[in-house]
């Protein structure tokens, strides 16, 4: 393993995920979550979001790019089935545990028929009183607001599925397992590629082509290669005066000697991977960048041995910063880890700008899955990243990446 895992008794997770009691625990956190923050209905466009309350997953090049062409899902509180609005026949085998009379033609919420389709399917399902949260309004939902909402604006539906994804099930966690499986062994094959003169699009391509042989369900962002500046001076230009990160891949061709930072991630069962190294394009790490990669183990072994059920995102983050000599080692305005399931980055984010005493009050509870990812990056060098994804147990955590550091060491 790249990193050690603590043993631990209480954490089960299953070779294969039981995608059918995942489906059943899913809807009873989802409904006890509604219950306590007093939501009768959730409408829910963002595509994570309805994976997470249906089961449904579709093949997609890239998730943030899906807009008319969507599921939407319609979840009461007093049924144990959401509702599910497929627009197309891809997924919908994955949705088969949806029983047949919820299961709908598409609702197309960019349109004003779609938005007075969906007053007609509220005022079938829920009271006029009911309380409504959504995750997206579109202009057309807007326009149509007081038939669509009769008891007032809607809720924020984040904040009741933020609630209900924070600790995962044993098969939710299965399935990033295995979504993180299925990126190694793509960008293992990636890596090999990795020789002066290839484009960077020509490495989105091979990732993508097998990560999908690999029965990958989802890509889940445009995947970064990035060619990291020797010095802000020589990077892109920000309103902050810092890095840019992430830019754009693009056709330009790798040189020798290049610094790349790779971020990908694909989903399985609808569930995230999230992968990110540093590799060196036909060469060896010069004394420099061997000890950045050096100091950025050591923030990260910080940050392990603080990381247990009861800890919060202050602790990790101000073992990160006393590991780095005071200074904190990630990004302005940027973050030192996050969560991760059915999108790439979940709640909680460590060391935003929301501040210290955010950070304090965000007690991590067993069985939250949680990315970490530190930067050690000075002028005069491309910097060092990686990220490695852990689920936190009531003693510790337990190491779910398995990818070598090369050519910075094993």
């Amino acid at each position: 393993m790249t990193v050690p895992t603590t043993a631990t008794s209480t954490l089960w997770i299953p070779e294969e995920p039981d995608l059918a009691r995942m489906y059943t625990d899913v809807g009873a956190a989802l409904r006890s979550a509604m219950a306590e923050h007093g939501v009768d209905v959730l409408i829910l466009l963002m595509n994570g979001h309805v994976s997470y309350a249906t089961g449904a997953s579709w093949p997609l090049l890239d998730a943030g790019l899906s807009h008319t062409q969507r599921p939407v899902a319609i979840v009461v509180a007093d049924d144990e089935h959401p509702h599910l609005f497929m627009p197309f026949r891809e997924g919908a085998d994955a949705a088969l545990h949806v029983p047949a009379d919820h299961r709908h033609p598409p609702l197309y919420l960019e349109f004003d028929e779609g938005a007075q389709r969906l007053a007609v399917v509220l005022a079938d399902l829920v009271p006029p009183d009911a309380i409504v949260a959504v995750d997206e309004l579109t202009g057309a939902m807007r326009d149509a607001g007081a038939r669509l909402f009769p008891a007032g604006p809607p809720r924020e539906a984040a904040v009741v599925i933020g609630a209900s994804q924070l600790v995962k099930t044993p098969d939710e966690i299965s399935c990033i397992r295995r979504a993180c499986r299925i990126t190694e062994q793509t960008m293992a094959e990636v890596q090999t590629q990795l020789t002066p003169g290839v484009s960077q699009l020509a490495l989105s391509a091979t990732f993508v082509r097998r990560a999908f042989e690999l029965d990958a369900t989802a890509n889940m962002l445009e995947a970064i290669w990035q060619v990291m500046p020797h010095s802000r001076a020589e990077g892109q230009w920000t309103t902050h005066g810092d890095l840019a990160l992430p830019l754009l891949t693009t056709d330009r061709r790798l040189r020798a000697g290049d610094v790349l930072w790779t971020d990908v991630s694909i989903t399985y069962g609808g569930y995230c991977s999230d992968f990110g190294r540093t590799w060196l394009v036909d060469a060896k790490p010069s004394p420099r960048q061997q000890d950045q990669f050096e100091q950025w183990r050591t923030i990260l072994q910080a940050v392990l041995r603080v990381t247990r059920a009861g800890a919060t995102s202050g602790d990790l983050a101000r073992a990160a910063i006393a590991a780095n000599g005071g200074a904190k080692p990630w990004l302005p305005h940027f973050y030192l880890g996050h969560g991760i399931g059915t999108y790439p980055a979940e709640a909680p984010m460590i060391g935003t700008d929301l501040g210290a005493e955010f950070d304090d009050r965000f007690v991590y509870p067993a069985g939250m899955v949680l990315v970490l990812e530190p930067v050690v990056w000075e002028d005069g060098t491309g910097g060092y990243r990686s990220e490695e994804i852990v689920v936190i147990t009531e003693d510790g955590y337990e190491s779910i990446t398995d990818y070598p550091y090369a050519p910075y060491g094993d």
